[in-house]
């Protein structure tokens, strides 16, 4: 039976040789996640159930970086069940403030997903793993505990579309415009429970930053997963991150692959060679428009981070375009690295004293305002664009107010101007 890549990764981890779409399977997990949100519900049940020992200590992380810096008692008590369940059960990957990152670029870069992977977690945006080639998905709390528990869980098999990228990218356009442009052509529930694969020429010369940005907003369409077939690119990526060559991986990159004529729900291809940079308007990522088409829209906040735009080169590309310069008066820039190693590189860089002398603000890795959370809540009435990959209603603070997305470029230039903006025109 010819296989896509999603199929091989489910097979070979429930030991069969083919698996079909719609069968249930019992799979072996070979990395789980929880952060300072759900972790806690997780910890809670196997505590209830009386577990007194987790499946593997070192393939459980625990990241506590949605409200941290602790942002309040609440908050802080969260966190604390995380540090005290790590102590009690020796768990390896626990990541203390000081050493925390935003979750899903974190586990890239310490190494601990891979090619061939089935990672989930207790994060919706788990799929971000996808980009590296593996099977990665979110999952709800008691999910996770089972996994900590027994290092398997349970998948129906999704049904894949294939989405098929041609043609060169335009300057200031990346990985985030093509997954805005594709959620805008197939809707919030156009990939609903499907793997939703990225391939073509435009993805064969993507860099890693942009394909992670792709994969972590598949779930914004519905799906279950996004994957990118693992190439050169993706070794190099792994090579540079942790110092290792993974020869295992290179052996993979054959079978990783899906086969010529597997079978898929529906295929998509588009040329985007002369894509503009697109953005997403309140109050669904789907309702998306070319940057040109939104020269009226006035801010008060631009947001660069999160896991899917606080990498290393979402900060080039903003300082690259702010250099220079100063943001408008009345608009808030706040930037926000996703890791600690991010942060010092960008610091090594002189990236943050651009942001500074444009008037921006730099923060520690956290999710902050992305959910809402803190250091950028946005009151009533007001406007933001973000790097973000969520803009639904009271999203970023307050229910009456409204937040766009867009790519790095984008947020940058619209803060200089204090409207949106392309980048070509700040």
């Amino acid at each position: 039976m010819k296989q896509t890549i999603t199929q091989k990764i489910l097979a070979a981890h429930c030991g069969k040789k083919s698996v079909s779409a719609g069968e249930f399977i019992n799979a072996k997990v070979d990395f789980c996640l929880g952060n300072d949100i759900t972790a806690p519900l997780a910890i809670k049940e196997l505590e209830k159930a009386g577990i007194k020992k987790v499946w593997d200590k070192s393939k459980i992380a625990l990241v506590p970086d949605h409200f941290t810096p602790n942002k309040d008692v609440a908050s802080a008590m969260q966190c604390k069940v995380l540090q005290e369940f790590a102590r009690k059960y020796n768990i390896k990957h626990y990541f203390e403030q000081g050493r925390v990152g935003v979750e899903h670029a974190l586990l890239p870069e310490q190494g601990l997903v891979g090619p061939g992977d089935l990672v989930i977690g207790a994060d919706s945006h788990t799929c971000t793993y996808g980009a590296l080639g593996a099977f990665s998905t979110g999952m709800g709390s008691t999910d996770l505990s089972a996994v900590m528990a027994t290092g398997c869980c349970w998948f129906k098999i999704p049904e894949s579309i294939k989405f098929v990228y041609k043609g060169r990218l335009s300057r200031w356009v990346g990985g985030k415009d093509l997954i805005l442009f594709t959620i805008g052509k197939i809707g919030v529930d156009g990939a609903l429970y499907m793997a939703m694969e990225f391939t073509g020429p435009a993805i064969k010369r993507l860099p890693m930053d942009d394909r992670f940005a792709m994969a972590n907003m598949a779930i914004e369409a519905g799906g279950k997963s996004g994957i990118i077939a693992p190439d050169r690119i993706t070794l190099d990526y792994i090579k540079q991150t942790t110092g290792r060559k993974y020869p295992l991986y290179a052996k993979r990159l054959s079978s990783l692959n899906s086969d010529k004529d597997a079978r898929y729900h529906e295929i998509y291809e588009w040329d985007v060679s002369k894509m503009e940079p697109q953005v997403a308007c309140p109050h669904l990522p789907s309702n998306v428009k070319a940057v040109s088409k939104l020269k009226n829209v006035s801010i008060d906040q631009s947001v660069i981070g999160s896991c899917t735009n606080g990498r290393i080169s979402d900060l080039r590309i903003a300082a690259r375009v702010l250099k220079g310069k100063r943001i408008n008066s009345r608009v808030r820039l706040i930037v926000i690295p996703a890791t600690q190693a991010i942060y010092l590189e960008a610091m090594k860089e002189g990236l943050f004293e651009i942001f500074i002398n444009a008037g921006g603000v730099v923060e520690t890795p956290t999710c902050g305002p992305c959910l809402g959370g803190h250091a950028g809540i946005l009151a009533e009435g007001e406007v933001a664009i973000a790097t973000t990959n969520r803009n639904f209603v009271g999203r970023m603070g307050h229910p009456k107010s409204f937040v766009y997305l867009s790519n790095p470029a984008v947020a940058a230039a619209s803060a200089i101007k204090g409207r949106i903006t392309s980048p070509n025109e700040a």
